[in-house]
């Protein structure tokens, strides 16, 4: 029996062949919820697979662990043998989940807590492909008993990679409870050196009152990795709420109540905190351990009974950069930002009050430190949910009960067969059109096969199996014209307006196909949130199920794989919340050498509202990001990387291995020589004719020329390209080894060497384009745009 090895669905000729059937009438109501006693996911049907690995068709995701392991859920005894015993299990495979011999995302699962409690007597440790899921009606807790030995409860990173290399890990809806420890013990809840395609969400950390040892949240692997996402969590107590070491995050609406420190930031280039609020803290957010740079955006966030919001070191160079928003002083708060020890501000801010090097109209060509300035953000109304930026949670559906749902491969008369290799178009395209806007669809984990595009209309609602278990797989010569690309999924038509929701999927390709765009949305919302994407990702190449992670390894013009990542038209308005757009750079399921040419990553053209929270494009070929005559969009904390093949000693130059497409505003790279070769790499933002962009730490990496590393200043010559854009609010821009961070208008605008700090380079604020000038802090203070947090919300 063959191990780790690819099957090949594109030789299917059914799967060729096959065309799509005629939707049946829909026979069912709109959904009713009901408010249940039992969460759907428990009650659901899971007949999921893992196409890849030996007996795959076996393999059993859905693990329960009271009622297939035995775990005592009262409290009384420990269960700590119980969950390792599902996270480990192999079977039918011959090998364990904890030996990594069938890769990375070969044995996924999803390890289910029902309703109850805990006990651990020692520390869990997960592997790469899971989730732990509790039951959000009435959320479990893992709680660590008063004989617990060990100094973390629950290691989340993956020992067999490093931090960096720790994708496809999730935790939500349970409480982790260390009280039963003494409040002076050094103990950590929850050990998170993760990176991209990671979830935490909605999980309680409850700690002592007045603990000196007890911290919710560490990442002590070297950088601690390389995330994107986490929100909607609480802490209490402790010493420590979150030790910050990471390469870049964006943390949402979270709350601290009796920390010590809420956030303790140990090393992070690119975090943007939304929404947060300090309750009976001494800090709120340390950052004075930054001393080798860094960079933080708060935005939207309160504090009250607390000594110190945010505690910074007083420097002059922009080497640690801090953004403060639309902040609320409550009630007994003493400082909002200190730095060195010395307050230099106090009371609530309703406009962006910047400490940093800063780029604005009228002002010096090369820049200049702020130590504490106002600028008005007149920030557009169709983002803003009572003053805000509109955040909304993952949807977890927990008012319906499981007669809402469809399982799409128990559809009679529809097979669905999930199995890398039949094609599922036609019945999956039925199943779509037959219950939008009446069932919630659910995709059992399992490679579908798709050789057409998956149309979904006004009323959908798809949710994947937890574990990263789920991806839909482009495949078939319909994807193979460049010149005519068509999506793998499309959302609604232009002009549709409705709800359309996806969670906890993979989008991807089977074969090498340069006609794909993976995701097409046209479809906005009558109310913000209506169409969202939560814990949606995109992986071309890297991993078992494809012919671009066999047969990608020579040159790049080989291995056109995809022409677009993501398009969302004009017409369309969407939330979007932990989103990963990557073309591998290496193989997580073996050794396979991956040179790939992704076309294009995140084309943003939408001009009503749009949302990207937490959200990754690496190593695509002409840009990772690009608005293109966008308007009204929110973007927090995006991170990026040109490709690794790209640079000196490349065999292609951008746009190279691909032809310029005007209709999709390609960049040209006319600024460049044409053996330019450091020139001659994908933008990271590539922005022409916007207007109203609310830009929020970005994050752009490079690492290596042709794969080869290189370092300080000489690795790309540009990083961001602006243009014919107006209303262009951009705080806490960050590089690494890149000359030119901004080429703006034809100028290199802003370079690394004015600009150092952080990772290489660091502007606090760009609003060169943004026609604003800077106002006093007693004008701020009465600004007429007055804040509208309240303590409450």
């Amino acid at each position: 029996m063959r191990l780790n090895t690819t099957e090949e669905p594109w030789n299917s000729q059914e799967c060729m062949n096959k065309e799509p059937e005629d939707a049946p009438d829909a026979s069912c109501t709109g959904l009713n919820a009901t408010s249940p006693s039992k969460f759907w996911y428990e009650a659901i049907a899971h007949d999921g697979t893992s196409p890849f690995i030996p007996d795959g068709a076996n393999w059993r995701v859905y693990r329960n662990i009271v009622t297939s392991y035995g775990a005592d859920n009262t409290g009384k005894t420990d269960t700590q043998s119980a969950i390792q015993n599902a996270i480990n299990d192999g079977a039918p495979t011959p090998y364990g989940r904890n030996t990594n011999n069938l890769g990375s995302t070969g044995q996924p699962v999803v390890i289910y807590l029902p309703s109850g409690t805990y006990l651990l007597d020692s520390p869990v440790q997960f592997y790469m492909g899971m989730a732990l899921i509790g039951d959000p009606i009435n959320p479990p807790t893992i709680k660590a008993s008063a004989s617990f030995s060990g100094s973390t409860m629950i290691y989340a990173k993956d020992p067999h990679q490093p931090a960096t290399n720790n994708f496809y890990i999730g935790i939500k809806n349970v409480i982790i409870d260390s009280t039963n420890i003494n409040p002076g013990t050094t103990l950590a809840l929850l050990d998170w050196s993760i990176s991209q395609a990671t979830q935490l969400t909605n999980v309680v950390f409850q700690m002592p009152n007045y603990s000196t040892g007890h911290t919710g949240i560490v990442m002590p692997d070297n950088n601690g990795g390389s995330g994107t996402m986490m929100g909607d969590l609480t802490f209490n107590g402790g010493a420590v709420g979150i030790n910050m070491q990471n390469q870049q995050y964006e943390v949402k609406s979270v709350t601290f109540n009796g920390c010590t420190t809420g956030i303790l930031v140990t090393q992070c280039f690119d975090c943007v905190f939304v929404n947060l609020k300090f309750m009976n803290v001494a800090v709120g957010i340390n950052m004075t351990l930054q001393g080798s740079g860094g960079s933080i955006a708060v935005i939207d966030s309160t504090a009250s009974s607390a000594g110190t919001a945010i505690a910074t070191l007083s420097e002059t160079t922009g080497i640690l950069s801090l953004v403060v928003e639309n902040f609320l002083a409550g009630s007994g708060l003493i400082n909002t930002v200190t730095a060195s020890g010395e307050t230099i501000l106090t009371g609530s801010v309703s406009d962006a009050w910047v400490y940093g090097n800063a780029y604005v109209p009228n002002g010096p060509a090369v820049g200049q430190h702020q130590q504490g300035t106002v600028y008005s953000t007149p920030r557009s109304t169709s983002l803003l949910s009572g003053g805000k930026f509109f955040t909304m949670a993952p949807p977890t559906y927990k008012q319906y009960d499981v007669t809402q749902f469809v399982n799409v491969k128990t559809v009679a008369g529809y097979p669905v067969a999930g199995d890398g290799s039949t094609d599922d178009t036609a019945s999956l395209n039925s199943i779509i059109s037959m219950y939008a806007g009446c069932k919630i669809l659910f995709f059992p984990a399992g490679a579908y096969i798709v050789t057409n595009t998956l149309f979904f209309p006004v009323g959908s609602r798809v949710v994947g199996e937890g574990g990263y278990g789920v991806q839909i797989s482009a495949s078939g010569t319909r994807f193979k014209q460049q010149n005519t690309p068509i999506p793998l999924i499309q959302v609604g038509n232009k002009g549709d307006k409705g709800i359309a929701q996806f969670s906890d999927l993979i989008f991807t390709v089977a074969d090498i196909l340069p006609g794909c765009t993976l995701l097409e949305v046209n479809m906005a919302g009558n109310n913000q949130g209506d169409v969202g994407f939560w814990n949606t990702h995109y992986r071309i190449g890297g991993a078992a199920g494809s012919l671009v992670q066999t047969q990608c390894g020579s040159v790049p013009a080989n291995c056109l794989a995809t022409f677009l990542i993501m398009h969302l038209s004009t017409s369309s308005s969407a939330y979007i919340e932990n989103m990963w757009g990557w073309t591998a750079d290496h193989d997580l399921d073996g050794v396979s050498t991956e040179r790939i040419s992704t076309g294009r990553g995140f084309l943003i053209e939408a001009t009503t509202a749009t949302w990207l929270h937490g959200t990754a494009s690496e190593h695509n070929t002409l840009y990772q990001y690009s608005f293109r005559n966008a308007q009204n969009v929110f973007v927090g904390m995006q991170q990026s990387e040109t490709p690794y093949w790209q640079g000196m000693g490349s065999p292609s130059l951008a746009p190279a291995p691909w032809t310029v497409n005007t209709n999709y505003g390609d960049p040209t790279f006319s600024n460049c020589a044409a053996g330019d070769a450091l020139c001659r790499m994908a933008w990271f933002n590539h922005i022409d004719g916007s207007s109203n962009l609310f830009i929020y730490g970005s994050g752009f990496w490079v690492f290596y020329n042709d794969y080869n590393s290189c370092s300080n200043n000489g690795c790309q010559t540009n990083g961001c390209y602006v243009s014919n854009t107006t209303g262009l609010y951009w705080y806490v821009v960050n590089t690494r080894s890149v000359l030119n961070m901004i080429y703006n208008d034809g100028t290199a605008l802003v370079t690394t060497n004015n600009n150092p700090g952080s990772w290489g380079g660091c502007v606090t604020a760009f609003l060169y384009d943004s026609a604003q000038a800077a106002v006093s802090a007693s004008e701020c203070s009465s600004s007429q745009r007055q804040l509208t947090l309240m303590l409450g919300m």
